[in-house]
């Protein structure tokens, strides 16, 4: 009865968050304060309660300096003209996209507004024209004139006017990768490939101490992410920039998973590796936002996602491919104490199974004094050495 729940949970986390996709609180900018940029403010608000969180700046230079610093994921610069959006797909190509097609809309509706206006201004001057044939008063030279007037500028309504939506990548993805599909199918692996690696280490025969253990999981993790990112970036170049560094977050990303599975296994042992699964994967995968943006998933889902290795490992490899580490500290921050619990668990975690053990035998500590067996005599308590066999042969 277990295994169909936790299959049916299992199917819920990911689905879950897929199907309640959508904008929420979406940091983007708009440039100028003029009234077509509040227009604009206040037709999205209107459309889509909740959808951004709008941020003013005074030029375009200014916000495409918050979008290189990852304070916003796009902005709008509104114009009598046209409409400019300024996005980030290396940010999120599902955000890019969405402000794409916002802007588009914007630029629609804007036509539809000089279009009615424009027939509002042919409606008025038609009806003075009539009311100037019938008083009689179009011969005058005077409104001979304004009549000649009236008619160049209906004959300038006439034409038509569109508003037209010009999109600008401020950061664009590796050519190589354009809609981030392999970006997004690279970090998902690191998840289950850090766990099987925690796995080995705690298991494996012939790590018996615990800096053996430490120390193998540090090169375990590093070769394997130099593996990923020669497939990545050598292979399908979808990691461009700042390599060492990339490197690294590869690294931290997989220490930060694998140091937290040995550290559970060693301390609960064989349970710990399914309970470090069902944390780390269907939690932890699932909510990471790594295929869309934190923003885009369900109220709750996105801080928790935040909180796990896998949703703060693929923020912080984004910030260091594409933005120099910028908006980086706090996905830093998280997978390093992921990585010091884990690692602190690794080295100590045989102090506390010992203790456990000792506690549930009732196995008395070494050098206590025994009471003498029945029919043994009143012979003199007899000293015994509690001699266990070490189950890891830790120092």
């Amino acid at each position: 009865m277990a295994l169909p729940i936790a299959i049916a949970l299992a199917v819920m986390a990911f689905a879950w968050p897929a199907g309640r996709i959508s904008p929420r609180d979406v940091p983007v900018g708009i440039v100028g304060t003029g009234p077509a940029s509040q227009h604009a403010v206040e037709a999205l608000t209107r459309q889509q309660p909740g959808a951004f969180d709008f941020r003013l700046y005074p030029d375009q230079q200014a916000a495409r300096s918050a979008i290189r610093s990852r304070d916003v994921y796009g902005a709008f610069a509104v114009s009598g003209n046209g409409i400019t959006v300024l996005k980030a797909t290396a940010a999120s190509p599902s955000v890019a996209q969405l402000l794409t097609d916002v802007g588009q809309k914007l630029a629609d509706k804007a036509t539809q507004q000089k279009a009615a206006q424009q027939k509002t201004a042919e409606r008025k001057a038609a009806e003075r024209k009539a009311a100037e044939r019938k008083s009689g008063s179009a011969h005058s030279p005077a409104k001979a004139h304004q009549q000649a007037g009236d008619g160049q500028g209906a004959a300038g309504a006439d034409s038509p006017v569109q508003i037209v939506a010009k999109s600008v990548d401020v950061v664009p993805v590796a050519t190589e990768d354009p809609r981030g599909a392999v970006f997004s199918s690279s970090v998902f692996p690191l998840t289950i490939c850090g766990i099987l690696i925690g796995a080995f280490v705690t298991m494996a025969r012939g790590l018996a101490r615990p800096r053996h253990r430490v120390l193998t999981l540090l090169v375990s993790c590093a070769v394997a992410a130099l593996g990923v990112y020669l497939v990545a970036q050598g292979f399908l170049g979808a990691l461009p920039h700042n390599h060492v560094a990339t490197w690294a977050v590869l690294t931290l990303d997989l220490l930060s998973v694998s140091a937290t599975a040995a550290g559970v296994i060693r301390l609960l042992g064989p349970a710990g590796l399914g309970l470090s699964a069902a944390l780390m994967v269907f939690v932890g995968n699932a909510f990471s936002g790594a295929t869309s943006a934190p923003e885009m998933l369900p109220e709750g889902a996105d801080r928790v996602g935040q909180w796990l290795p896998p949703g703060a490992g693929a923020g912080l490899l984004r910030d260091t491919t594409y933005f120099d580490g910028h908006a980086g500290t706090g996905h830093l921050t998280v997978l390093a104490l992921w990585t010091v619990c884990g690692l602190t668990a690794v080295m100590c975690g045989h102090w506390v199974i010992r203790e456990s053990r000792g506690t549930r035998a009732g196995t008395p500590a070494s050098g206590e004094l025994l009471p003498a067996l029945p029919g043994a005599g009143s012979g003199p308590a007899v000293r015994h050495h509690a001699h266990a066999r070490r189950h890891d042969g830790e120092d």
